[in-house]
């Protein structure tokens, strides 16, 4: 995965512009991941797929609330450094009114690309 940093442009913090991708490999496509199950457990996610943090090329962050998302800014960029570390994939961050689960706040889409080798 390449790094897309258009000269003159400076370096955005907490996503990247963009990546190239090439070669042989696997695309992992997930949508509407919410976090926890009925039970409240975690599954596996990409790793259904064997991706893992460091394949994630691309995220969709859908929030139903700017006042919250702003108040878990610290507890966020924590999260962030534990499972991404230093990948910061090119993301998109929307405000919706809503999501189909009446308790979810966040929905995430995930594109992850896992090389051959």
């Amino acid at each position: 995965m390449k790094i897309l940093q258009p000269s003159g442009w400076p370096r955005p913090r907490g996503f990247t512009h963009g990546v190239l991708v090439e070669g042989p490999g696997r695309w992992v496509v997930l949508a509407g991941q919410t976090g926890a199950d009925e039970r409240g457990e975690y599954a596996p996610g990409m790793r259904e797929a064997g991706a893992g943090p460091e394949h994630v090329v691309r995220l969709t962050w859908y929030l139903t609330s700017r006042a919250e998302y702003a108040a878990a800014a610290a507890d966020i960029a924590a999260a962030w450094r534990e499972t991404l570390g230093r990948n910061f994939p090119p993301s998109t961050l929307l405000y919706v009114s809503g999501l189909v689960d009446p308790n979810a706040k966040v929905e995430i889409e995930v594109i992850a690309f896992v090389p051959v080798g």
